[in-house]
């Protein structure tokens, strides 16, 4: 049976060219890259080489990239990192929750939070950022592009504004790298979180840009690796998996493979959208080119991701760091969707390697799927609020 994977903002397959550049820190290269002989040298000189694509792909100076263990740790340096007890921290209703859970336990340790609710598109907008501002916020963190309906901030916009209000700002884009173009300084962050495995790289690394003078407290002690500011022997091999991801993604920024991925998204969001008791969460504003996030009325949403992937397609219900939850989405409820529709939600990710024939596929399977389970489903509108 064939199999279609439309989860990438789960996680992504290594592309072969990562697998190439990363084998030879597995057996050759396998030296520590804090040692100074010449097996040492070699693992530097790919850590160092990582870096390099890193700051490229950011627009930043290679000092200012922190390699690190992924997202979550990075979105976790960058509030514990930051925020003391009597400091004000802005952040919004739809982080991940690396971002959410991270300050609710500052909020414990006396810091203030305020969480601002998203439009019913899903979109932060700058207004309500400066509104928030109290002559005590130290910390704005507001994501890139929203894991679940891929909805792009207007991050250069609250980048002024903290710039004004002279408070730090940080970034999770780990859904945003390698689809859309950054550049730090144009945006005017502080910190900016990303993951190599949701651009095509391996799991369990990922870093974490730190402007030059941004008095962050490292989380981890106990060495001087990334100039005291993240302790801990590097993940070679996985640094430079993540450095030759950065590169290929900026190739494709470039090379017009993300306007293929919109158009193929496009596609199949237009097809699924013609079935009746459809629609799309965050239409309206600019997504991330890969995502679409569809609710489908009278059914429950895990049903049919089961039933999808018994014909061979992956999808998701939402977050995979949340997977099995009972609860419906946080972000969709934010935007103020239903108990109902937010767990009839379902999230349609694509690789960039998505082709035609899996668009056609998937074309192929959901509406038989969905008509299905209508026809057996107990589920009506506003039965399950």
């Amino acid at each position: 049976m064939r199999r279609v994977y439309m989860d990438a903002n789960a996680t992504t397959p290594l592309l072969p060219e990562v697998v190439e550049a990363m084998r030879p820190y597995w057996m050759e290269h396998f030296g520590n890259a804090s040692s100074i002989h010449l097996d040492g040298q070699q693992a530097r000189r790919g850590v160092e080489q990582a870096r390099e694509a890193l700051a490229e792909l950011l627009g930043c100076r290679e000092a200012e990239v922190v390699f690190n263990s992924g997202g979550t740790e990075g979105d976790n340096t960058a509030l514990f990192g930051l925020l003391r007890p009597g400091d004000h921290l802005i952040t919004t209703a739809i982080e991940h929750s690396a971002v959410l859970q991270a300050a609710g336990r500052l909020a414990e340790r006396g810091v203030e939070v305020t969480h601002l609710a998203p439009t019913v598109s899903g979109l932060i907008e700058p207004e309500a950022v400066r509104e928030a501002l109290r002559p005590n916020t130290r910390l704005i963190s507001v994501m890139l592009a929203n894991n679940e309906t891929g909805v792009l901030q207007p991050v250069a916009e609250i980048g002024r504004i903290a710039a004004e209000a002279g408070a730090f700002f940080h970034i999770d884009a780990v859904q945003g790298a390698g689809k859309v173009a950054i550049d730090v300084a144009a945006i005017g962050c502080h910190l900016l979180s990303i993951s190599a495995h949701k651009m095509h790289g391996p799991k369990g690394v990922g870093a974490l840009y730190m402007r030059r003078g941004t008095p962050v407290e490292s989380l981890i002690v106990g060495g001087s690796h990334e100039r005291r500011r993240r302790a801990g022997t590097e993940n070679v091999a996985g640094i430079v998996g993540l450095g030759k991801a950065a590169e290929l993604a900026l190739k494709s920024l470039a090379d017009g493979t993300m306007d293929r991925v919109a158009a193929l998204r496009d596609r199949l969001e237009a097809e699924v959208l013609r079935l009746p008791g459809t629609g799309l969460n965050g239409a309206g504003v600019s997504r991330a080119a890969n995502t679409a996030n569809i609710w489908f009325d009278n059914l429950e949403g895990e049903a049919l991701v089961i039933a999808l992937d018994l014909k061979g397609v992956a999808i998701s219900g939402g977050s995979a760091c949340h997977s099995g939850a009972t609860e419906p989405s946080h972000v969709l409820m934010a935007m103020g969707v239903d108990k109902t529709r937010a767990r009839a939600s379902l999230r349609f990710s694509l690789l960039k390697t998505a082709t035609e024939a899996d668009v056609d596929y998937v074309l192929g399977v959901v509406p038989e799927a969905v008509e299905r389970l209508r026809a057996v489903s107990p589920v009506e509108a506003g039965t399950l609020g």
